[in-house]
């Protein structure tokens, strides 16, 4: 897998949960904890899954202008 694909696989996931803040924001709502059940084992994962891919996404700022 590339370098290309694994931004898109970051960034997407990265999108749906800027989407979740979005929802909690202006409706509380938790769309995570609604599917998934709040805190449970598998939300976690969801939610660190999006951590992890924000903080993948921090090395778009040393690569801008390079290969994006």
């Amino acid at each position: 897998m590339g370098s290309k694909t694994l931004d898109y696989i970051a960034l997407t996931i990265t999108i749906i949960g800027a989407i979740n803040w979005g929802l909690i924001g202006f409706f509380r709502f938790d769309l995570v904890a609604f599917l998934f059940g709040s805190m449970t084992m598998l939300s976690r994962i969801v939610y660190d899954i999006v951590g992890i891919c924000g903080l993948y996404l921090l090395t778009f700022y040393g690569r801008c202008g390079k290969d994006l």
